[in-house]
């Protein structure tokens, strides 16, 4: 299967489909394999998950953060949640943000992940609220948070039309969101990246956290992504208004926004 295909896959499949069956990867399995096999990725990496992150984007995902946290806007008082919050980057950066009267939730639906994130969070002398969270089934009441984030954790997820869905239930009207996650490169680097990811992403994770095949299903999961254009189109259908794409680093990242109204 070329890039291109696997693009138009992604494009045409976008979510889990109509008979219960999904991507893990390159593979089409039933939902309830694909959610228990993610856990088992996250389980596997969760302890050496910043140090990989650094190693392979060579430092370039704090850049992409960064420029999330400032889009993000956070105000003191502000109330945000951080879904997939892993590790805890962006909860700690926008906590800072927001201020003591503010309520910054970091949330994940892997055990191993939030409590790596929740641990880094009291080194740094934060005692944020954490919770064990489907994104598809927030336990939130609507209208509570004036941003919502995700970073590299909407292509993990079953159905995403859901839990963008989810995600606009809780916003207050004026309420932003912001998806970062990787997406489609510019054509020219395609090649040249395909190689790296494909190949070099799972040799770096067996030799650094011992374990090829989970950063194996996480390159591939990045083709089966939907691309910038199918994404914004899965905001708007959830409600979302006002989205922007902002592509960085050629595309190798995107940065969605949206609205509620």
């Amino acid at each position: 299967m070329g890039r291109g295909d696997e693009a138009d896959d992604a494009s045409a499949a976008g979510d889990a489909s109509s008979d219960g069956r999904t991507h893990f990867g390159f593979e089409t399995v039933s939902e309830e394999l694909k959610a228990g096999r993610v856990a088992e990725v996250f389980h596997s990496v969760a302890r050496k998950y910043d140090v990989m992150n650094d190693v392979m984007s060579g430092g370039l995902h704090r850049v992409w953060k960064a420029f999330t946290i400032g889009r993000a806007a956070i105000r003191p008082g502000m109330r945000v949640l951080d879904i997939a919050g892993g590790t805890g980057d962006l909860a700690k950066a926008m906590a800072k943000r927001a201020g003591p009267n503010g309520e910054v939730w970091l949330t994940d639906i892997n055990e191993s992940m939030l409590t790596v994130g929740r641990d880094r969070l009291l080194d740094a002398g934060l005692m944020l609220p954490t919770a064990l969270a489907d994104a598809e089934h927030l336990p939130f009441p609507d209208a509570h948070f004036d941003r919502v984030t995700v970073a590299f954790g909407l292509r993990n997820m079953t159905r995403k039309d859901r839990a963008l869905v989810e995600m606009h239930r809780v916003l207050k009207p004026g309420g932003k969101l912001l998806v970062l996650e990787f997406s489609k490169v510019w054509k020219p680097l395609a090649p040249l990246y395909d190689a790296y990811s494909l190949r070099v992403l799972p040799w770096l994770g067996k030799r650094i956290a011992g374990d090829a095949d989970s950063y194996r299903y996480l390159a591939e999961s990045i083709r089966m992504h939907p691309d910038q254009a199918l994404l914004a189109g899965m905001l708007t259908s959830a409600g979302f208004a006002r989205v922007q794409v902002f592509n960085l680093s050629a595309g190798v990242v995107a940065l969605h926004e949206g609205v509620r109204l």
